[in-house]
């Protein structure tokens, strides 16, 4: 591939709502057609989701920049799931195009939970040591035949030179509302962390919304569309934007995260913190505060 890799896109989304599923179901998995459909109250971005009855779930991607992980969950996801010690979703069938909808689609069993938060989570740190359990399960997987870091996934798991370019701009797009210098040593230190290369399975995109909770629990983990096998530090990018303190620490020492892997692992928080920031400058939307308290986590840790 030449030239700078696509790797924060904004695509158009295709609209979809229950009549175009209710039109999909009963023309491809008939034995499920008339059972009742809704959407969900956060259905992400990367695809629009709705509940199908009331043990399953429709996914479709809502550009064909993410159907390309269509393919790759109804892959991997049966496998992985046999060797890790929480629930993560398992594809029940595959839809094709039709009805008007240009992509692959998925029905899914459903996971119940709430999304995880600080204040629905009864203890940080075995909660954090929870996680890094499931982490470090989710390593342990054989990566033979695994997918690598590209487009399918905006290259997590790759280089965090991959994103020199967008913390430059965002960097720019702050300037005088961040401390320059200490952001940039940050990212130097990161890009600068060795790494073996030694490929292992990650999710790609360890975040609150992606981690149920059930009784303060940790309970599954779900949306599994940027997984891939590589360098599993973009995986710790939850320790700033949720852990903090003795929960940030039991996930370090849980994952026996040597300074480089964390070092990376920060390179990959500064990185979705700065953009998010730039972005929610941009568009007047999106929650500012948060990621400048993340930047301002990071470079305390200097």
């Amino acid at each position: 591939m030449s030239g700078t890799p696509n790797v924060d896109p904004v695509p158009e989304r295709f609209p979809a709502d229950a009549a175009l599923v209710r039109r999909l179901v009963s023309a491809q998995s008939p034995r499920w057609a008339g059972l009742p459909v809704r959407p969900v109250a956060e259905e992400g971005w990367d695809n629009r989701t709705f509940r199908l009855g009331s043990d399953m779930s429709v996914r479709l991607p809502s550009a064909a920049a993410y159907a390309e992980a269509v393919d790759k969950e109804h892959r991997w996801l049966p496998v992985l799931a046999r060797r890790l010690p929480l629930r993560i979703p398992v594809p029940l069938a595959k839809g094709a195009p039709g009805e008007g909808y240009p992509h692959a689609w998925s029905v899914y069993r459903w996971l119940s939970g709430e999304p995880a938060s600080r204040e629905n989570i009864a203890d940080p740190v075995r909660f954090a040591g929870s996680l890094a359990a499931f982490l470090a399960a989710l390593r342990r997987v054989d990566p033979v035949g695994g997918p690598a870091p590209g487009q399918h996934n905006w290259f997590r798991g790759g280089p965090l030179l991959t994103y020199d370019g967008e913390v430059r701009r965002a960097l720019g797009a702050l300037a005088g509302r961040v401390r320059a210098d200490a952001v940039a040593e940050v990212w130097r230190c990161a890009v600068r962390a060795p790494w073996d290369g030694r490929p292992v399975w990650f999710h790609g995109d360890v975040a609150p919304g992606n981690l149920l909770v059930r009784d303060g629990e940790l309970t599954a983990v779900i949306d599994f569309g940027t997984c891939g096998v590589g360098d599993p530090a973009c995986d710790l990018t939850i320790a700033w934007t949720l852990l903090s303190g003795e929960s940030r620490t039991a996930l370090r020492d849980g994952l026996s995260a040597d300074p480089a892997l964390w070092a990376r692992g920060r390179g990959w928080a500064l990185w979705k913190a700065l953009t998010t920031w730039a972005g929610a400058l941009r568009s007047g939307g999106g929650d500012a505060a948060a990621a400048r308290h993340v930047v301002d986590q990071l470079i305390a840790e200097t």
